[in-house]
């Protein structure tokens, strides 16, 4: 299940993300504050309300992602642009106890087929770390095609770091990601 962040998530959420700091800091952005710090029920109810302002904007589309009513992780449509492009960038992470069992997967085409539907945008990039092998399968599962590298794109975990950009495009799957999702599982 997808839902809007809420503020009863504060204390889930700084605990999902302490209990995952090994599995996820090579994927996330650098930061000078320690991971303690920057994952704590307070920075929770700060990132929420300037999400909720962004998202009120139309700048950016944030959920949680539950498993079996339990805070699993999270999966951010950000950077929305209208007119022309009519796009956004996808960003995601899961539970470790959660990964491997397609929820990840089935969220992310959640998450699109809401931008692609009542959202009415017409593409979703997803940059990606080579390295990220978990990752670069999930977005490929989903239909997302590999558009290019990107040199030094994002200072990630201490560095700047190359990524895959990929994208995926509203009429790739006009049934949907989630049935193209289902479908490609039955095969």
């Amino acid at each position: 299940m997808l839902h809007p962040l809420r503020r009863s998530d504060a204390q889930a959420w700084s605990r999902l993300r302490q209990e995952n700091e090994d599995w996820l800091t090579p994927w996330e952005p650098s930061a000078p504050v320690a991971w303690a710090a920057r994952h704590t029920p307070t920075v929770y109810r700060g990132m929420r309300r300037a999400t909720d302002r962004r998202a009120r904007l139309g700048l950016t589309l944030p959920f949680a992602v539950r498993h079996r009513d339990r805070l699993v992780g999270q999966v951010t449509l950000d950077n929305v642009v209208r007119g022309a492009l009519r796009s956004a960038h996808v960003g995601y992470w899961i539970d470790r106890a959660a990964a491997g069992q397609g929820i990840a997967s089935l969220a992310v085409a959640m998450a699109c087929d809401h931008a692609f539907g009542p959202v009415g945008l017409h593409r979703i990039q997803a940059d990606v770390r080579p390295e990220n092998a978990r990752s670069c399968r999930l977005v490929e599962r989903l239909g997302f095609r590999e558009e290019g590298l990107f040199r030094s794109y994002l200072d990630i975990d201490g560095a700047w770091r190359d990524h895959k950009g990929y994208a995926l495009l509203a009429d790739d799957h006009p049934a949907g990601v989630v049935a193209h999702l289902r479908r490609s599982a039955q095969s």
